[in-house]
This record gives structure tokens, C-alpha cells and sequence, in this order.
């Protein structure tokens, strides 16, 4: 090439190249049963027969002891605020536009949260502790996923103190 040419040429400083990812995910005995009940309108956790502690959802084994987990808790539709985090950018694909809240949540009945999507509530009002109960789709909606629950809504009780949140009372 000559100097000439060399010159024209800009260098590359960016390329678009859009990549799409596909996933097939098989769900275990633990995940196959939650998501049974799930679609019975249920949250249901599974118990460590060592440490007690109650995992939503059930993953078959204790994440601290490593030991099978196969006794089920049903658990309450209400839950607590663990942790939380204000979503102000749009994911793309998502119905649901910014801002929203999303939060870690531990039901009454376990000690370990799960991540769900809170709302009719002022995003500045969610706070570590609030209560919320689950507001689940029409029953002729549900399938085999989370979703039946459209989203966790504030109640009417008293906050629950940080210090005590997943800290189980019938074990």
C-alpha cells in the first residue's frame, strides 16, 4: 500500500458487533419441585438438617454445610426487606422501565432471601426492614416460574430490625 493510501485510512477506534446468547437450563429434583409449587401458588424452601437454615429457592444441598437438603418448608406469601438497590438503567427486553426497585427478600418462615421486584411504593420509601407481601398473578396465568408472583407490595406492619432479619424463630 502506499504512503499515499496509508494516509486515507482512519484507524479503527469501534465495531458493532451484536452477540445473542442462548441458555438451556435443566432444573434439578429441588428447582423442579419449588417451581411445581410455584405454579400451586406456594413458596415453598428446603431445610438444612444441620445448620436449619431455610434456602428459597431450594437448592438440593446446604450452601454452608454441604449436606442434601430434602425436608420442604412452606413458606408465608409476606417477607422483609434484606437489601436493595434502585434500577435506573433499562435493560434491553425489559417491560418493566426504570426507575424500579429490586430486592433481596426473606420470606417469614426462611433465613436465606431471594431477589424479586418491589412495587406501589415510592422508590425513596423502600427501606431495609419494610414488610411486603407478595401479589401474584390470576391463578389462570401461573406457570412453572417466579413470575406468578408480579411483584412484592408494602404492608401495613412494623419494620423488622436489621439485626434480626433472616434470623429464624421456629426452628
Amino acid at each position: 500500500m502506499s504512503d499515499a493510501n496509508k494516509e486515507a485510512l482512519e484507524p479503527i477506534t469501534g465495531i458493532e458487533s451484536p452477540v445473542y446468547l442462548d441458555y438451556n437450563f435443566t432444573a434439578g429434583q429441588a428447582t423442579a419441585r419449588y417451581l411445581t409449587k410455584v405454579k400451586e401458588g406456594k413458596l415453598v424452601g428446603q431445610r438444612c438438617p444441620s445448620c436449619r437454615n431455610v434456602y428459597i429457592p431450594p437448592r438440593g444441598a446446604c450452601a454452608a454445610c454441604g449436606v442434601a437438603t430434602t425436608e420442604e418448608v412452606e413458606l408465608s406469601n409476606k417477607a422483609t426487606v434484606q437489601s436493595f438497590t434502585i434500577v435506573h438503567i433499562p435493560i434491553p427486553g425489559n417491560p418493566i422501565k426504570p426507575p424500579y426497585v429490586i430486592a433481596n427478600l426473606v420470606p417469614d418462615g426462611a433465613n436465606i432471601s431471594f431477589l424479586h421486584l418491589l412495587s406501589e411504593c415510592k422508590n425513596e420509601d423502600v427501606r431495609i426492614g419494610m414488610r411486603v407481601e407478595a401479589q401474584w398473578k390470576d391463578a389462570s396465568e401461573w406457570t412453572y416460574a417466579m413470575e406468578n408472583i408480579k411483584y412484592f407490595t408494602p404492608i401495613d406492619e412494623p419494620d423488622v430490625p436489621a439485626e434480626e432479619i433472616g434470623r429464624l424463630k421456629d426452628a
